[in-house]
Parts: structure tokens; sequence; C-alpha cells
């Protein structure tokens, strides 16, 4: 990895960008380049910006190259940033879900939301400031659209399960899908043998386990060499990590069920989860001392996720 911009190439014209947020290779933004012009899919959170513009620079392009700035979703840890971001990168026009457009022309509901469940005080270390974009620099998407980036084609797919404003976008010269977190998260840390450990992200407020298994599905249908996650980059092998997030999907449901009828449903279903991803570490092949450390995030918002979902049907 280039230290100098947080950057590494992962694919034909595709680099992964480091945002730091939270710890090292949690959160990652993907730098499309293409025939001299550029996209970026995710913003980090503000203070992700220099890192971003030091890896456009790094290859050689300037900010008016850039011509998208695409958020796989709204949920601040991918697009946090993009308010900075556009205001620095003149020339690029902001994509998003049509459900996530408003939030991003005004973001008070977001940072307001967020500010309730963090605090103000983990919220302002977390996310800083987020700035609006200009409604004129907003394009929302349809299903199935497609947008070229020099060479390439860039095709949308609506895919809620994680959230209802997710899309994902299929680019045919990478031959990969960015999915943001529809398919996943696969923490580099967590690799055996160059195998990745992959396991659904269920977070409030629009898991739905149905719609879930249905995007993992339609991404698994473009047959990707790979996918392109947030958290964290590319991973391959679609079809057994495909069949791991939809049995994984499948416990998290019983989990949830058996927790409802708990007398402490949340402590009782941090737990279990835990358990069952320590235990499927183990048969994967981990002997590291980080799982419990990398993991623990995670495991605290899938099960509220799960609960919210579980007390909602």
């Amino acid at each position: 990895m280039h230290t100098a911009d947080w950057s590494e190439a992962v694919g034909p014209g595709v680099f992964a960008i480091d945002t730091g947020y939270v710890r090292p290779r949690l959160d990652a933004c993907h730098l499309i380049i293409d025939q001299g012009k550029a996209a970026l899919i995710d913003t980090g959170v503000d203070s992700s910006v220099p890192r971003i513009l030091a890896a456009i620079r790094a290859r050689g392009l300037s900010a008016g190259d850039v011509r998208w700035v695409i958020l796989t979703h709204i949920h601040l840890d991918h697009a946090g940033g993009a308010g900075a971001l556009m205001a620095a990168l003149p020339e690029a026009t902001l994509v998003v879900h049509p459900r996530g457009a408003r939030h991003m022309a005004d973001p008070s509901k977001l940072i307001a939301g967020s500010r309730a469940v963090y605090g103000d005080a983990t919220y302002d270390k977390l996310y800083g400031e987020i700035l609006p974009v200009p409604v004129g620099r907003i394009h929302s998407t349809t299903d199935g659209e497609v947008l070229s980036l020099g060479g390439r084609r860039l095709t949308f797919l609506h895919t809620p399960g994680h959230a209802k404003h997710h899309h994902c976008i299929a680019d045919d010269v990478a031959n990969g899908v960015f999915t943001g977190d529809t398919f996943g998260l696969s923490y580099r840390e967590l690799d055996v043998d160059g195998r990745p450990f992959i396991f659904p992200t269920t977070t409030p407020v629009h898991f739905d386990p149905d719609a879930a298994h249905a995007s993992i599905e339609r991404i698994r249908a473009c047959r990707p060499e790979a996918v392109f996650l947030t958290h964290y980059s590319r991973v391959e092998g679609i079809d057994v990590l495909a069949e791991t997030l939809h049995a994984d999907l499948r416990s998290f449901v019983s989990l949830t069920r058996a927790a409802l009828a708990r007398p402490n449903p949340k402590a009782w279903l941090i737990a279990a989860i835990q358990e069952h991803l320590l235990a499927r570490l183990s048969l994967h092949g981990y002997r590291g001392e980080a799982a419990e450390s990398v993991l623990k995030m995670d495991i605290t918002l899938n099960a509220e996720g799960l609960l919210f979902w579980g007390k909602n049907q």
C-alpha cells in the first residue's frame, strides 16, 4: 500500500482507498479510472476527504477529472464525506439511490438521527461536519441504469435488504460489483491463507432478510470475478461466499426469534452472534487474537438491527 495516498490497486483501473474511519482497513472507498476520467464509490466521512484527494493526485489526475461520486447507500460511514468531497470536485455529479437523494441535499435528518444514536461527543469524533450537496449536482438512479466512465459501463442494481436506499454497481471492465454492505463484511485481518471470512451486516433500521437473500442472488447472477466491499475491498469465490451469507442470514433470523423470548434479548443476541461467528472463524482456520476486537462493533450493530426487524415484523 502507498503510505502517501493510502490506496492500493485491487482490479483493472480500480483502487481501494483506506478512508481512515475508526481503524485501518475497516472502511474503503474505491477509485475507478478509465481513459483519464474517474469515479469514486463511497466517500467515508469528512476526515476521509484529504486521503481521497491525495489518492486522486497520486494517480496523475486532478480534481476536475472526477466525473462521478457514487454512494452505495447513505449510511454515514459510506456517505458522510460526500458534501465535503463534492465541494472539492467541481466537475463531479453525486449519484445516489432515489430514496437517499433528498438526504444528501438536506442531511439534517441524518445528522439528528445519528446524534440520537451515538451522542454528540461520539458523533463529532466519528463523523465531523456533514455538508449538503446542491440539488442540481445530484443524480438519482433507476434500477438497471447504465452510466459510462471512459470505456466502461457502470450498471446500477437496486439491492434492498441492508437498506432501502442501497444500490450496487456492476463494472464490466473490472468484471466486478461494488456491493457496499449488501454482500456482507470481510475484514482482511481475518483472512486465512488468502481465503476471506465473510458475514452479513444487519444494522438498523431497514434490515429485511427476504430482500437481503434476493439481493445476494442478484449480485451472484452478474457472475462477477470479484466483489468490492466497502468493508473491506476485493473478495473472490463469489458462489461460496454467497452461500455462506445465506446460511448466516438464516442463522441470524433463528437466533433473533430465540432472543425475543429472553428477558434481556439484546445481551443474549450479542452473545449468541459472537459465539456463532467465532465458531465459524475457528472452522475457517483462524488462530489469531484479533477476532473479538475486529468483530465487536459489527456484532452489536447486527444485534440491534435484527431486534428492530424482529419486533416490527
